[in-house]
């Protein structure tokens, strides 16, 4: 059972010079009195494709949680297609820093799926916050490898003959093509092969949390092994056994656990710098 917090509150986040408004939500205390987890989706994620995630981490850490829907995800309004190749790095180092800044966050540690999860190594190596305490990352990616585009390929095959399209519209209404062919399209373009973040790894210097499941279709240990070898800063990596490419869904417990303890690493660093 998950311990009470305070309920998810729902919000809109304009971007500035016309960007768009996101839809957004919180769950604990503010930023002026916390620090804060921001949790950035997969590529068809949105704000209620985290389920009771944030609930659950704002009660094992004590955090504010802040999670967003991307433009064209959700009820956030849509955006124009076909996405660029480099529609991670755009979001990285362009959209998050005005969501954190309209949002008032101050001390945080980003949380990603997926491709939020490469749009967080993207954020922390070129363009991160003084208040950036920390990554956590599930199932990122930092390079494409085969396995994801047959993954991704089959994904296309279910939303034109199976039942993905109307699981999604459920999620994101009248954004689910938009959605769906916005990451679909991009992933299996013949340029997206030679996609490739690795370069940010270096100049990160917060720790990472890099957490994976052993039996994920879209990626394998090479991307979690990227993360540890080439991160500048100090890198834990957790496998999950018997487990895909949703950790946070299908091994709740264990990893609202690990992310606890990286949270309760984090403050235990800080407190024995400040003792100095």
């Amino acid at each position: 059972m998950v311990p009470q917090v305070a309920r998810q509150r729902r919000f809109d986040i304009h971007l500035t010079d016309g960007g768009g408004r996101l839809e957004a939500a919180w769950v604990g205390p503010p930023p002026e009195e916390s620090p804060t987890l921001v949790l950035l989706h997969e590529g068809l994620g949105c704000v209620d494709l985290w389920r009771d995630v944030p609930q659950r981490m704002a009660a094992a850490t004590g955090y504010g949680v802040l999670v967003y829907s991307r433009l064209g995800y959700g009820r956030s309004d849509p955006c124009a297609l076909p996405r660029p190749i480099r529609f991670m790095h755009d979001e990285g180092l362009i959209v998050l820093p005005l969501v954190l800044r309209a949002a008032g966050i101050r001390e945080h540690i980003l949380v990603g799926h997926s491709d939020g999860g490469s749009i967080a190594l993207i954020h922390a190596g070129r363009v991160p916050g003084p208040g950036l305490k920390g990554v956590v990352t599930l199932a990122a990616h930092v390079f494409c490898e085969d396995l994801t585009c047959r993954s991704i390929e089959d994904a296309r095959q279910r939303y034109l003959e199976g039942d993905l399209k109307s699981r999604l519209a459920v999620y994101h209404g009248d954004n689910t093509d938009c959605a769906f062919w916005g990451w679909n399209d991009v992933w299996l373009h013949p340029e997206f092969k030679r996609w490739n973040i690795e370069e940010f790894l270096p100049t990160i210097t917060v720790p990472v949390l890099a957490i994976q499941g052993e039996a994920d279709p879209y990626g394998t240990t090479a991307q979690v092994d990227a993360i540890r070898r080439q991160t500048g800063g100090p890198v834990t990596v957790a496998m999950v056994p018997d487990c895909g490419h949703a950790p946070h869904l299908e091994k709740k417990a264990l990893v609202t656990a690990a992310v606890a303890d990286f949270v309760a690493t984090l403050h235990a660093v800080r407190g024995s710098l400040a003792s100095r």
